[in-house]
């Protein structure tokens, strides 16, 4: 008993803190850049981990589906969200991030077809939306200072990469081992990312002497905590628990984000954010439990992308 409540307690905060440790990091260290090292370390330690305990390498047709996921996942994903994370309160961050199933309601609505719209998903839709308008609007006097637009649209962006990723990993070929895939797609992501923030010249704003021992700490917190020790606790869990159980960190990762910034990260937290917070949290509750039209595969993306955190 006491393991599953450590479990949850894991994936429910400290996959929800992480938007705070992201915030801290991108403070000092280029956004590209701290994303690349983050995952860059997690996967190298996934990676080496399954090698070393006999796992299979993948295969060449494997390697090729990882890293196109990789550049969705990591690459415009979470490299969008950190570098987002500059302009946008974590908080913030962690519920536009929320709207990832709502876009993937949308594919599978009008591209897979495996569900249809329904008055209870239109109303879910919608209200979503309406949780993101609040959360941008400059006209509705809510009090609080809107989220910066580009923020928004970078977060929002990076939601449907997200969800394009966990449509197409469907199809692809990928290890059935889901830590060496998650290793193998965290460190693809992590090699992409160097090479991304090094297109964009951030090494040259990168000086690890002038950086603090608090930015230092959030890597290391994004990576042993956030990856690596949410990942094995995420994976225990849904080995133990049923899928909706452990589902549901994706309510509770956003609420968490924002108390965090609100009494670590000094972050605002008005009538603003509550009331979008409160939009895409029932929009996504209902999305979720909204049944499928007919059995589609478990997406492996979903263990994958999910379980390294934010």
């Amino acid at each position: 008993m006491w393991k599953t409540l450590l479990a949850f307690a894991i994936i429910y905060f400290v996959w929800g803190s992480t938007y705070l440790a992201i915030r801290v990091g991108v403070r000092e260290v280029p956004p590209l850049l701290l994303a690349a090292m983050r995952f860059l370390f997690a996967g190298l330690a996934l990676y080496g981990w399954m090698i070393a305990k006999g796992e299979r390498s993948p295969t060449t047709r494997e390697w090729k589906s990882a890293s196109l996921l990789a550049i969705l996942i990591f690459v415009f994903d979470y490299g969008l969200l950190f570098w987002a994370e500059q302009r946008v309160p974590s908080g913030i961050a962690a519920v536009v991030m929320a709207t990832i199933p709502a876009f993937i309601a949308v594919a599978e609505i009008f591209v897979l077809r495996t569900q249809e719209l329904t008055l209870r998903l239109t109303l879910a839709l919608l209200i979503g939306i309406a949780g993101v308008a609040v959360l941008m609007s400059r006209s509705l006097n809510l009090g609080g200072a809107p989220v910066d637009r580009k923020g928004a649209m970078a977060l929002i962006f990076a939601s449907i990469s997200w969800s394009v990723a966990t449509v197409i990993a469907r199809k692809l070929p990928l290890p059935t081992s889901k830590v060496m895939s998650s290793g193998a797609q965290m460190l693809a992501g992590g090699v992409f990312l160097t090479l991304a923030a090094a297109a964009l010249g951030e090494f040259g704003n990168f000086h690890p002497s002038a950086i603090s021992l608090g930015a230092w700490l959030s890597l290391l917190y994004l990576v042993v905590a956030g990856s690596i020790i949410g990942f094995t606790a995420y994976v225990w869990l849904i080995h133990h628990e049923s899928p909706t159980k452990v589902g549901t960190y994706a309510y509770v990762n956003p609420v968490v984000a924002v108390l965090v910034g609100y009494v670590l990260g000094g972050e605002a937290l008005g009538t603003r954010t509550i009331l979008g917070t409160l939009f895409i949290l029932i929009s996504v509750i209902v999305i979720t439990t909204t049944k499928v039209k007919k059995s589609a595969v478990t997406p492996p993306l979903k263990d994958t992308a999910e379980a390294v955190g934010s």
